[in-house]
Formats: structure tokens, C-alpha cells, sequence
């Protein structure tokens, strides 16, 4: 055989003919959305089927993604978002026109207040018929404008698959927050042979992840010499992938931190330095720290008011640092003495860089460890009374890995998850945040599963009223063996709402009392998950093991103490230091 005059041309032609032949160009621009998501490495999506989301769905029956079809759309937005927060990339779900991309909303809703990345594509409408009032038609795009980071109005065939990628580039570029693509369907069926191009975001949506170095030689000087640093650690540090850099900061110079709820496992809760959580249902000793702080070094939070209670009153004697990627963030609730603009992450290495020495903490160090033994995280047990949900959460903690991922619902049993599940890694809380989304949890769940690792264990902890508006995605979990535990803190209440009534509106339990629900357990079995029941202590431990033990979905149907109300409870803007530890301090 005869070597080649020219070897590199004859490499290149190779590899152009490897590439011609590993290439399909897109018959259609729903096969460009689908070529599209391959190109940005998606493997899962969630949604439901529909007519105008139908032309994508045919063009995802020959693609490597998985999809998980949903019991109701809502439940695909959850599930989409919790898979975005464990797997720190953009969750995607979709929805057909009209009324599947209207029950999408509750869930871009949320994604866009927690900031999680997420790519919701929506079918809709002929471009013709738009306007029309067309069977199944939705102004998506109007309707999903304030909840969207961007959304597009897909109008060419030849393009569909660009704008696709773009969106899935820019729900995760920066601050991360939701995207969608409304997809008529004559764009879908339109013919193309284009391929899209790979995923990029727009020049202009790239933040500079740098700080001012002016900024940060200020932020540095100020913490150097406060005699009360505090850290406050935000869910910024969790989805900016800052939590390496924030636990290094604040050991290396020896600052107590506390954290946001979207912070949670940002540092870990066995750690000496650790005070938790903060904000309304917060420790009482987060609470005093950032009510005598000097400095505090807040990185990634937006001062939520769950948080700060009372603006006026929330750290009053603070120089505050704020670190954020977002500039809208500095100063909106919380005036910024010291603003650091950049990524959490670079900025924490700046001002490691720029300080040169760390703060004389030592005092402040063992006030607050007074203050961790002062106001402990305690409750009392009664052998003869009802189960408190505390215990349960508690078993459940010691009976897991630290790498096991808690998702929720909205509730007293989201903060009693929070409270006595101690966090040492990022992305194993996931809950919703600042929309307060009742029935976030079992889709959460399901969302979480397909992201982790399978040796992970995934525990949701749902109230009775939650898991009620999602039950139908436990279809789901058994459809697809799904090894999830549903804990149901069951105290036949909207225990949030009656402890609010109890306090604030004489007792009077209106629409709050929901002593008509069914016996979890048995209705799981009739799904065909394994179910469970607790009505007593003795229970808890058997309980525990064979739930956890279960290799597909089951749900734990645990009859708690119905008086039993979270504590501490700092008054809707009221001061964090003046928190309540019983109802009659309110």
C-alpha cells in the first residue's frame, strides 16, 4: 500500500467523514428543540404530553434523553427544578398550550424565586391562530414574563434550535433563575436542516465574576478590623459552587457563620463555628449573632424577609458586606455599607488574598457558643403522648448518610426538617424557598432520585395538607420503582396556618382543620408503594429501618402530636433577637 502525498488532508477529510456520519442535520424544527438539548448534555426531562407540545415529544422517542412522563404538569416544574438543584445544571420540563403551560407556572414561579435554573418549553398555538383565542391557547410568553429570567416566542423553523440552546445556556449563566420557549406548532412541524449551533448564553448575560478591587480592599479592611464578624452564608454559595472557597474563609480566619434556609449546607451544622439557620423560625442563637454582629459578611443572599424580620431592626449595629452576582440584589432590602459585586466564589478569594490578618474574634467566638447553650434546639418527649415530629426527623437523620438528599412541602414540617436535620453538604436540602409552595416535595423527590447517584438516600418530609395537592406523582414513583421515602408529619391541620391562628387570631380555626384525611399508608399501598404508620415512639425505630430498607417508594404515615408548634418564632417583621421560645412570648 502506497502512502498518501498529503497524511493531514487526508486526516481531515476523516474526520470531516466522522463527522458526516455521527451528524444527523434535524428533518423539522422539533427535532432541532430535541438535537438542541442533546447538544447541552441533557439527560432527563419531565413533562406531560398534550397536542401542541406533540410535534417535540415525537422527535424525543429516537433521542438519548429520558423522559419522565408527569401525573400534572406542576409536578414536572418541580421535579425539574429539584433535579436542577441537586445536579447544579438547568432542569428541564415541558408542557403542551393552554392549560399545560398555565399549570407550569406555579413551578417556573418558584424556580424564578429560588433562583434555580430551569428550561421550560411549552407548546403552543399555530403562529397563524395566535390571537385568536384558538382551542388550547395561552399567551404563554405574557403570562410568564415576570417569572422567567427570558422567555422566546419560537417563530422559524430554521432557528427553533439556536434560541433552544440559548435559553438552556442563559438559565444558568449568572444568576441562575428559569427560562422558556413557547413553540407554535406550525414551527415544530416547519422543515429544517440546520443543526443548532452549541449552547451559549448572550455575550451581554455574562456577569464579570471579578469583584471592584477597590471594593474588596474596603470589604477586607472593614472585616479585619471588626471585633464581631459574622458570616452569613446564602443559597448564592450552594448555586455559585462557592461552598469549598466559604468554608475555607470563614476557618482560615476563625468568623462564627450562620445561613439562609437556600443556604442550608453551605457549612457544615457539625461544625464548632456553625450557628445554622437564621430568620423567622431560625436557632435562637443564629438569631442573636446577627442581632449583635459588628460585620457582617453576607454573601449570596437576597435579605429575604423571612430572613431579616424587620429591616429596620435586622443587624443594627452591622457594617454590612454584601457579596452578589446580581447588582440589582445590593441594597434593595438591606442597605449594603460595603457592596462587593462578583461571583460568591472569586470574591471570597479576593478578600482572602486582600486581607492581611484576621479578626481579634476570640470573645465573640465564646459569646456565641453561650448562646448555642442557652437557647438549644430542644423539645420534651412523653412516652404516653402523641409522637412530636422533632423525634421522627431526628431518626430518620441517624439513620441515613450525610450525603442524603431532604426534600419538603411548605409548612411546620419544612422547618422542623430544617431544624432538626443536621446538614454537612450542599444541595441536600431542597425546598421551596421564597414562594412557599405547598406540594413541593413528593415531585421534588422524584426530581432528586433521577439526579443522584443511586446509593443515595432520598427522604422527603411532607405535611398532610401538602402531600395532598401532589399525592398524584407517587403514580409516578411506583411506574418508575423509584427508591424515595415520603415521611407524612400527619397532624390532620394546616399546621402553619392553625399555630398562626392559635397566636394571632384568637384560636379560631377556620379552613385549617383537616381531620377528613385518608390513612396515607393504605393509599399508598393502593398506588403500589409499600406503606407505613407510626402512632407511637415504640414504632419509630421498625419503622424507620423498613421504609428506608424498601428498594422502591414508600410512605411513612406519622400521626404527630397536633399541638405541637415550631419554635423559635421571630413576629412577622419583627427583630431577630427578639424571638419567641412559647406562644405566650409572641
Amino acid at each position: 500500500m502506497s502512502e498518501s502525498a498529503n497524511p493531514a488532508a487526508d486526516a481531515a477529510e476523516d474526520e470531516e467523514a466522522s463527522a458526516d456520519a455521527t451528524t444527523v442535520a434535524p428533518a423539522n424544527g422539533a427535532a432541532a428543540v430535541v438535537a438542541a438539548l442533546e447538544s447541552a448534555d441533557v439527560e432527563t426531562a419531565f413533562g406531560v404530553q398534550g397536542g401542541a407540545i406533540m410535534p417535540v415529544y415525537d422527535a424525543l422517542y429516537s433521542s438519548s434523553i429520558e423522559h419522565v412522563t408527569m401525573a400534572h404538569e406542576q409536578g414536572a416544574a418541580h421535579a425539574a427544578d429539584a433535579y436542577g438543584v441537586v445536579t447544579g445544571t438547568p432542569g428541564v420540563c415541558l408542557a403542551t398550550s393552554g392549560p399545560g403551560a398555565t399549570n407550569l407556572v406555579t413551578g417556573i414561579a418558584d424556580a424564578s424565586m429560588d433562583s434555580d435554573a430551569m428550561l421550560a418549553l411549552t407548546g403552543q398555538v399555530p403562529s397563524h391562530m395566535v390571537g385568536s383565542d384558538a382551542f388550547q391557547e395561552t399567551d404563554t410568553t405574557g403570562v410568564t414574563a415576570p417569572i422567567t429570567k427570558h422567555n422566546y416566542f419560537a417563530s422559524d423553523s430554521k432557528t427553533v434550535g439556536d434560541v433552544v440552546g440559548e435559553a438552556f445556556a442563559l438559565a444558568e449563566v449568572g444568576r441562575p433563575g428559569p427560562t422558556l420557549v413557547d413553540l407554535p406548532k406550525d414551527v415544530s412541524f416547519g422543515e429544517t436542516d440546520r443543526a443548532p449551533k452549541l449552547p451559549e448564553a448572550p455575550a451581554r448575560s455574562k456577569p464579570d465574576p471579578e469583584a471592584d478591587a477597590e471594593e474588596v480592599e474596603a470589604a477586607a479592611s472593614v472585616i479585619e478590623r471588626a471585633e464581631k464578624p459574622l458570616c452569613l452564608f446564602g443559597g448564592g454559595v450552594v448555586k455559585g459552587d462557592a461552598t469549598d472557597e466559604a468554608r475555607a474563609f470563614a476557618r482560615e480566619h476563625g468568623i462564627p457563620v450562620v445561613t439562609t434556609m437556600p443556604g442550608i449546607g453551605s457549612f457544615p451544622e457539625d461544625d464548632d463555628l456553625c450557628l445554622s439557620w437564621a430568620g423567622m423560625h431560625g436557632t435562637g442563637y443564629a438569631n442573636m449573632a446577627i442581632s449583635h454582629t459588628d460585620c457582617l459578611i453576607a454573601v449570596g443572599t437576597r435579605f429575604d424577609d423571612r430572613l431579616t424580620g424587620g429591616v429596620d431592626t435586622f443587624a443594627p449595629g452591622a457594617d454590612v458586606v454584601h457579596v452578589d452576582i446580581d447588582p440589582a440584589e445590593i441594597s434593595k432590602n438591606v442597605h449594603a455599607d460595603y457592596p462587593v459585586v462578583g461571583d460568591a466564589g472569586t470574591v471570597l478569594e479576593q478578600l482572602e488574598v486582600a486581607m492581611e490578618r484576621s479578626p481579634d474574634a476570640k470573645e465573640w467566638c465564646e459569646q456565641c457558643t453561650a448562646w448555642r447553650e442557652e437557647y438549644p434546639m430542644d423539645y420534651a418527649v412523653d412516652a404516653d403522648e402523641p409522637v412530636k415530629p422533632q423525634f421522627v426527623v431526628e431518626a430518620f437523620d441517624a439513620a441515613t448518610g450525610d450525603d442524603a438528599i431532604v426534600t419538603t412541602g411548605v409548612g411546620q414540617h419544612q422547618m422542623w426538617a430544617a431544624q432538626y436535620w443536621t446538614f454537612t453538604e450542599p444541595r441536600t436540602f431542597v425546598s421551596s424557598h421564597g414562594l412557599g409552595t405547598m406540594g413541593y416535595g413528593l415531585p421534588g423527590a422524584i426530581g432528586a432520585r433521577l439526579a443522584a447517584d443511586d446509593d443515595r438516600e432520598i427522604v422527603c418530609f411532607d405535611g398532610d395538607g401538602s402531600f395532598l395537592m401532589t399525592i398524584q406523582e407517587l403514580s409516578v414513583a411506583v411506574r418508575e420503582n423509584l427508591d424515595i421515602t415520603v415521611v407524612v408529619l400527619n397532624n390532620e391541620y394546616i399546621g402553619m396556618v392553625r399555630q398562626w391562628q392559635d397566636a394571632f387570631f384568637e384560636g379560631r380555626h377556620m379552613a385549617s382543620e383537616y381531620d377528613w384525611m385518608p390513612e396515607f399508608d393504605k393509599l399508598a399501598e393502593a398506588f403500589g408503594a409499600r406503606g407505613f404508620r407510626i402512632d407511637s415512639y415504640d414504632e419509630v425505630a421498625d419503622v424507620v429501618g423498613e421504609a428506608l430498607a424498601y428498594d422502591g417508594p414508600s410512605v411513612v404515615d406519622a400521626h404527630i402530636d397536633p399541638r405541637e408548634n415550631v419554635y423559635p418564632m421571630v413576629s412577622s417583621g419583627g427583630a431577630n433577637g427578639e424571638f419567641a421560645l412559647t406562644e405566650d412570648q409572641l
